[in-house]
């Protein structure tokens, strides 16, 4: 099995090689700021940059190879021979095109497990939860990267898949209808999981219902034999016919993968968790309550792989750091401590992170930064008045920053007694947050990517002077 000459040719058409010297481990990048010493670099014209400008960029920094548009022919004549010598070079008719043609023809090379995981939360942790587990196991994998789970994404992952693996782990994102089509077609998933379902992308999947509908086509290339894993919890999941084995994860006794006996003690997660007809006690190093559902939805996948459920619950109670997922920072100058959760939010994940962050135990100053939740649609409005209700059960959160247009809805339904500031940026959050802070303060930042929260975050963040 080799990605060579002859495997380029029979996957991809009107393709011309000016430069066949192949390396001998393969990988690949979209990234010219990221991209490492033999890295084969795909250039790709997007809406705001042109990879085709960093070619002779990344040859500087060792790239051993290019795949570029015929029609940017032009870039490659013009680049010094000697940055050109020994790398493979690839005209395509277009590399966004040819990098899921060769990605799909690559998965299709392999007959070990391919699971897929998505949702509207949870994604990532519950990927790198499941690959916690699979390392306790000695089992051999892929795990895709951080989130890269778009069409160029799981194409770049799936491009890293070996024979010497055992099994291969993948996270898909979807923020319109046709998405998922899109993304299993090209995957090609043995056994796929919906963490949950919620009120995200909401402009471009529509109602709840439409976002389910859209999450289960993670199922639609599934044979009888195909198992899918849903959260039994929700009845948008579990109240729908599928045409093959499913397995349900969740807090009811009617789900095969339970957990049982949830509390907070010393501000972790203690509970019980039933895998079919066996208990085991399982510790998780945070109080947030999606924690228990991402050990629930990974351990389902894990016991699908006949994984013991002694390394299940050894795996899962390895402590995972995703960034800007309910991530501890120390704060700046000894002031206590941040956590940063602004990767992404829905009206859901805000409920669970101030809840969360409500059952810290702590005598210090708790500070909430809430940004606007993006993609809502025409219902942003009422979702933000939500927000301030939900404030009204977070009863040791008195203090409250409110950022972006949105928020104000969420100023109006306040409860009383809680303090509140209004900015119109996370700049504008600086001075307000600074005033606010005091030592051993404990600090939430919550809010849509698109709200550049985590710039606030780098701000209060203390710096790493290590080398």
């Amino acid at each position: 099995m080799r990605f060579d000459e002859h495997f380029l040719s029979g996957v991809l058409s009107n393709i011309s090689f000016l430069g066949k010297e192949f390396p001998e481990e393969i990988s690949f990048s979209i990234d010219s700021r990221t991209i490492k010493v033999g890295e084969i670099f795909v250039a790709i014209a997007g809406v705001k940059f042109d990879g085709h400008d960093a070619i002779i960029d990344v040859l500087k920094k060792g790239a051993s190879g290019i795949f570029f548009n015929s029609s940017k022919r032009g870039i490659i004549d013009k680049i010094d021979p000697k940055l050109l010598k020994n790398k493979l070079l690839v005209s395509v008719d277009d590399t966004v095109d040819a990098l899921v043609a060769m990605a799909t023809a690559w998965r299709a090379k392999f007959e070990y497990p391919v699971i897929a995981i998505t949702g509207s939360v949870g994604k990532t942790s519950t990927k790198e939860i499941v690959s916690n587990i699979l390392k306790v196991s000695n089992i051999d994998h892929i795990a895709s990267f951080g989130n890269q789970n778009t069409k160029i994404g799981v194409s770049l992952n799936i491009l890293r898949m070996k024979e010497s693996h055992k099994a291969a782990i993948f996270e898909l994102g979807i923020s319109k209808r046709g998405d998922m089509g899109v993304l299993v077609d090209i995957l090609n998933p043995t056994a796929s999981l919906i963490t949950c379902v919620g009120h995200s992308h909401m402009e471009g999947l529509g109602s709840l219902a439409d976002i389910a509908f859209e999450k289960r086509q993670v199922f639609k290339n599934f044979k009888h034999e195909s198992i899918g894993i849903i959260n039994g919890d929700q009845a948008i999941l579990a109240e729908v016919g599928y045409n093959h084995p499913v397995i349900r994860f969740g807090l009811k006794t009617t789900n095969q993968i339970q957990a049982r006996k949830i509390r907070v003690i010393d501000g972790n997660m203690h509970f019980i968790i039933k895998i079919y007809n066996n208990k085991y006690d399982a510790i998780l190093q945070n109080p947030h309550t999606g924690s228990v559902n991402n050990a629930l939805a990974a351990a389902s996948i894990a016991n699908l792989l006949n994984i013991s459920g002694e390394n299940i619950v050894k795996g899962l109670q390895e402590p995972i750091k995703v960034a800007s997922r309910f991530e501890e920072r120390k704060i700046e100058k000894n002031r206590g401590l941040l956590i940063s959760d602004c990767y992404n939010a829905s009206p859901e994940s805000m409920k669970a992170a101030l809840l969360a962050m409500d059952k810290i135990d702590t005598k210090s100053k708790k500070i909430a930064v809430l940004g606007d939740m993006l993609e809502l649609g025409v219902n942003s409005p009422f979702w933000h008045r939500q927000l301030g209700r939900v404030l009204r059960k977070a009863t040791s959160l008195r203090h409250v920053i409110l950022v972006g247009e949105m928020v104000s809805w969420t100023k109006k339904t306040l409860p009383i007694g809680v303090q509140a500031e209004h900015a119109k940026s996370w700049q504008d959050a600086i001075e307000k947050l600074d005033k606010m802070i005091e030592r051993d303060s404990l600090v939430l930042i919550k809010g849509s990517n698109g709200m550049n929260l985590i710039n606030l975050v780098d701000h209060f963040s203390e710096k790493d002077l290590t080398c």
